[in-house]
């Protein structure tokens, strides 16, 4: 195809005013379509377009009648379907199991997709197009490629290509392989199972002839339903694979398939990833919306700067979807994309935020990285050998103040404060006197020394060192800025107790707790392993795990201010024995009587 469409087309008339008479390939989310490469559609549809290929949108089909699904056609060589931004049931489900009544990523908000969106969007596709070809990518498919705990049903659930009539799943980031699928089935190739970054199936009797060396075979289905710790040592086996330059195949049989994920995909080099980004995204909804997309204005003059994150966070997934190798973009190409955004009428002089995962590991790296990958035996925020330098960052940032239009640039995203050292004091100051919109997000996510050793946090001590040298920062300002601490509750190695000196220190320093999170075990993080299986998967050491009224009450001490908790705090307080904490004196969390919460 020559040229980018403004929009990606999503209904016949916008393709017969392309000249398209045959998609060659069609994207089915979950999301509305934002043009915004905030937004997977829109990313992998430019991408693919401007590798030759057309691409049709059907958003948030109506699942439950064939007109959506049959309204581009059938395209020429696949249907890629993807749940959107989120993991549908994430996106549907507080961390209590109570329904959202909104989708920030609909139209109004309204509620327009199915729960388990990937096998239902799959299952409908299949059996309306059952010789074309269909590829599973996005956040749902992704963690979700080996047998994995499902919080939701409370149960280990199959891979999910052993549930869904799909040929491949695309994980992680995927500009590469969906390129590469399209190209080879250009070519004629109908048996793609050696693309990296992908996942495939082979049937039990083609397994039982393959010679497996070279495998990292998982302990089977079966296995890791009924045995927690078969379930914890398959866990750490893929985990550790998850490298593009040394990671191995892994295979796990199921019933009546075996699921094999070959090595993930070389990350894309800068200039690669400059060219994604530099794509004509429109920065707006599709014009066929006739309400907003809740979603897109927090992030509409947003701009990612890298991919990747090294901080290896239990609770976090990213590993086994972006990687730790931070992969970032120039501060040219950078450069440009906010020009641009510049000259739009919309556009109010501010930069919402410049980013990724982490936003200070822009232009970290490591020698070792474009060769060799990741160090198998030790965690990258602790090695000495890593360039931990902010320059790149500094100077990207004074780069953005002088553009005309431009009047501020924010990092709303939150910064790893243990990459910044004493010796970072140049950056610091920057940062909040120039790029900090009165609150400054940071997740130290506890305190107690044996929780943040199961979260894989620094210690506290490195907490309060940062928070000092911020308060320093806001001495004799006219309006002084805050720290907004990211914090969770009820995660696994959490006891009573140590929620209890978690809610002390938010007394003791006056620390905004807004930003509590309610642990969620999502699939495929270390925690949610933990959760599930009560063991440490690469120790099979036994691990604590609050659940039930527990988890209840260890939130409520996170807002332990509110009168509607004090029941639950009571409860929490007098089973550690602190009823110390109980009255009207000035240590106290809450008062010896008001108001009680309802059962």
């Amino acid at each position: 195809m020559s040229g980018q469409p403004e929009f990606l087309p999503m209904t016949g008339e916008e393709a017969d005013r392309l000249g398209i008479d045959r998609f060659d390939v069609i994207l089915i989310s979950g999301d509305a379509y934002v043009d915004h490469p905030s937004f997977g559609t829109a990313i992998v549809g430019r991408v693919l377009w401007n590798a030759g290929y057309s691409v049709g949108v059907i958003a948030q089909p109506d699942w439950r009648s064939d007109a959506d699904l049959r309204r581009l056609g059938e395209p020429r060589l696949f249907f890629s379907i993807s749940a959107g931004n989120v993991d549908s049931l994430v996106n549907a489900f507080t961390p209590n199991l109570k329904r959202r009544s909104s989708d920030v990523y609909s139209p109004g908000g309204r509620l327009l997709r199915p729960d388990r969106a990937t096998l239902v969007y799959t299952d409908r596709v299949h059996a309306l197009f059952p010789e074309t070809p269909i590829v599973l990518g996005g956040i749902e498919a992704s963690l979700r490629r080996f047998a994995h705990y499902d919080y939701w049903s409370d149960s280990v659930r199959q891979s999910i290509l052993a549930d869904a009539p799909a040929d491949l799943l695309v994980f992680g980031m995927g500009e590469r392989q969906v390129v590469t699928i399209a190209d080879r089935l250009a070519a004629g190739e109908r048996t793609l199972t050696d693309i990296p970054g992908t996942a495939c199936r082979v049937d039990r009797k083609t397994w039982r002839g393959m010679d497996p060396t070279g495998y990292v075979v998982l302990p089977d289905y079966a296995e890791v339903k009924s045995d927690r710790y078969a379930y914890a040592r398959a866990f750490a086996l893929h985990y550790n694979e998850q490298d593009p330059f040394r990671g191995r195949p892994v295979a796990q049989p199921h019933p009546k398939t075996v699921i094999i994920q070959n090595p993930p995909a070389i990350p894309l080099s800068g200039p690669e990833l400059d060219r994604v980004y530099e794509l004509p995204y429109t920065r707006r909804a599709h014009p066929s919306y006739a309400d907003p997309v809740p979603a897109l204005e927090p992030v509409r003059f947003s701009v990612v700067s890298h991919r990747g994150c090294f901080g290896a966070c239990s609770f976090c997934a990213l590993t086994h979807h972006q990687g730790r190798i931070i992969q970032s973009r120039s501060a040219d190409s950078i450069v440009r994309e906010v020009e641009r955004m510049a000259k739009m009428p919309e556009f109010t002089g501010i930069v919402q935020d410049l980013g990724g995962p982490t936003a200070n590991m822009y232009g970290i790296h490591c020698g070792r990285w474009e060769t060799a990958g990741t160090c198998p035996d030790r965690r990258c925020i602790d090695c000495p050998a890593l360039d931990r330098s902010h320059a790149d960052q500094l100077g990207l940032l004074r780069r953005l103040l002088d553009i005309p239009g431009v009047r501020r640039v924010f990092i709303a995203s939150g910064i790893r404060y243990d990459l910044i050292g004493p010796e970072d004091e140049e950056y610091l100051s920057r940062i909040c006197a120039d790029h900090v919109s009165g609150h400054l997000k940071v997740a130290p996510e506890h305190v107690s020394a044996r929780v943040t050793a199961c979260m894989g946090k620094p210690p506290r001590a490195v907490f309060d060192a940062f928070r000092e040298r911020f308060e320093v920062l806001q001495a004799g300002k006219k309006k002084r800025q805050y720290l907004v601490p990211y914090l969770i509750s009820g995660h696994p190695g959490c006891r009573m107790e140590d929620m209890v000196e978690l809610a002390e220190y938010v007394r003791d320093t006056g620390l905004y707790t807004e930003q509590v999170q309610d642990f969620t075990p999502t699939p495929m993080s270390i925690s949610t392993t933990i959760y599930h299986t009560g063991l440490d998967p690469f120790t099979l050491e036994e691990v604590y795990v609050p659940k039930g009224r527990e988890k209840q009450i260890q939130r409520a001490l996170m807002h332990y201010r509110d009168p509607a908790n004090y029941a639950l705090v009571r409860e929490g307080l007098r089973a550690t024995g602190r009823e110390d904490l109980i009255g009207s004196a000035w240590k106290c969390l809450v008062p010896a009587r008001g108001k009680r919460r309802s059962p």
